[in-house]
């Protein structure tokens, strides 16, 4: 038999005293005291965070969005109604994060990311909490590159550039997502990762989006964010967050990102909702105090990065919804103080036939100007004032008949350029055929032509810079260099057309 050496026990024992860890795990943890509207009110988590995820019973979860003195008021993620009065509720630590990633590309998935589109799980495990201190400003640039909406009157008279915050706004049914839409459309082959959120828009109206934009390819590099009308008001305030978020690992990746929020009037009157149901004191026209700050740091959010920093860019497109075309109502303010710029489209325009229905007069890109290309610059100079001015002489000219040769010749030209600036539904055009067509205008060369004959003439034009190979020479070096060519080689060129246009 062996002996048992003392010692060798003893050092034994000092090790796995050494190696032993004494682990206390505590959990913080309440019960709901009140539940109804997406809102649970917990009482005894005095350990929880604003913006905290909790756990509630049967895997559904919540986010806190109140900390009171006897409470925090919490919204829940997922479908209440299994959730009752003296539940417990466990904190987790975690705040609440989404994925993003490549993967959701191509894909159309619910504020929290889960795929809505029957097209199976994404895969990816990259995660990004949503809500996020927004860029610094010695981190980004001015604004600098173009971002092309393919739309002729937004590119002359309102341009967007990369890393730009521009409100598309208007009463409803005037074109404000179609506006949206097409500009989507339009990033194809150019390397725009583009994010559509839908704010409490219809299920069928968000599927109408996607088959036009799969119509048109341009799912291939677009992702839908979709908190639909059906859904808890939970899902409608976060969904934007949600798609900044997805946007911002790509920035951050050096790639350039347009997102539309569509629209934040519904997204305000959500968080409305949510604030009134957790007894926020309501403020001006009933909103509470802080809805300025709800799309203040979503909108902040959006910029042009530095190159250290990589360049990349999130360009954003809230549309926001008027009544009876107010724009000094309290939200409207609000956003056009936050945002770069404003197109308004005007519904007395769009029910004239004018469409896209943009008011020249109230649309602005204050920081746009600086990314337009030199050839529409150029061609697109006094555009603005010429369809203001006819606009007033419009108005001016219905209270009498006898006209002087001048004002009847500023006339017809301001009834050829609203002719040429409209556009047909998802007829996106390139800038080098815009600058053909605008600069065509504005030296006369329409002036002839019957107003029913403009659409025709234009198209036939851009058919003819197509074929004809010193147009073409033309053409190209407009394309390549996004310089005017020489001025007297395209009049001449659209001269040797007209002769042959009958």
């Amino acid at each position: 038999m062996s002996k048992i050496n003392p010692v060798e026990i003893s050092s034994l024992i000092i090790e796995q005293i050494k190696k032993y860890q004494n682990e206390i795990k505590t959990d913080n943890v309440g019960t709901v005291i009140s539940v109804g509207d997406g809102i649970a009110l917990v009482h005894g988590l005095d350990q929880a965070m604003s913006g905290e995820l909790l756990e509630f019973p049967h895997g559904v979860f919540g986010q806190v969005l109140n900390l009171e003195k006897d409470y925090v008021g919490v919204i829940l993620l997922d479908e209440s109604t299994q959730i009752k009065e003296g539940d417990s509720v466990k904190t987790t630590g975690r705040i609440l994060e989404v994925p993003v990633g490549e993967a959701l590309i191509g894909r159309v998935v619910n504020p929290l990311g889960k795929p809505i589109d029957g097209m199976g799980k994404i895969q990816t495990d990259k995660f990004r909490t949503i809500e996020r201190k927004a860029t610094g400003v010695m981190a980004r640039k001015g604004v600098h590159q173009p971002l092309q909406t393919g739309i002729k009157v937004l590119d002359a008279l309102v341009p967007i550039g990369r890393g730009q915050r521009e409100l598309i706004i208007g009463d409803r049914q005037t074109g404000k997502t179609t506006l949206a839409i097409d500009t989507i459309i339009n990033q194809k082959g150019k390397g725009v990762i583009c994010i559509y959120v839908a704010i409490g828009q219809k299920e069928s109206t968000v599927a109408g989006v996607y088959e036009t934009l799969k119509s048109h390819g341009a799912m291939d590099y677009a992702i839908i964010v979709s908190a639909s009308a059906s859904e808890p008001s939970p899902l409608l305030y976060l969904a934007p967050y949600a798609g900044v978020t997805m946007a911002e690992e790509f920035m951050f990746a050096g790639k350039d990102v347009l997102i539309v929020y569509d629209d934040l009037t519904k997204h305000a009157t959500a968080y409305r909702e949510l604030s009134l149901l957790l007894r926020r004191p309501p403020g001006r026209e009933a909103f509470p105090g802080d809805v300025f700050y709800l799309h203040s740091r979503l909108l902040e959010r959006a910029a042009k990065l530095n190159d250290a920093l990589g360049g990349g860019s999130i360009t954003a497109l809230p549309i926001i919804e008027t009544q009876a075309g107010d724009i000094s109502a309290y939200i409207p303010t609000n956003v056009i103080s936050i945002t770069d710029g404003q197109i308004f489209l005007q519904s007395d325009l769009f029910h004239s036939g004018v469409r896209p229905a943009i008011n020249a007069g109230l649309s602005v890109s204050r920081v746009g100007g600086a990314a337009q290309t030199k050839a529409i610059k150029k061609v697109s100079g006094t555009l603005r004032l010429d369809l203001a001015s006819f606009r007033e002489l419009e108005a001016f000219t219905q209270f009498g008949s006898d006209l002087d040769e001048a004002t009847k010749a500023r006339l017809e030209r301001g009834k050829r350029t609203v002719e040429i600036l409209k556009q047909g539904l998802h007829d996106t055009m390139a800038v080098e055929y815009q600058v053909i067509s605008i600069f065509a205008l504005t030296q006369g060369f329409l002036d002839s032509i019957k107003l029913s004959e403009i659409r025709r003439f234009e198209k036939t034009l851009h058919s003819f810079f197509n074929t004809d190979k010193e147009a073409n020479h033309l053409l190209e070096e407009l394309r390549k260099t996004a310089v005017l060519p020489d001025v007297n080689q395209l009049k001449s060129a659209i001269t040797r057309f007209k002769l042959t246009f009958v």
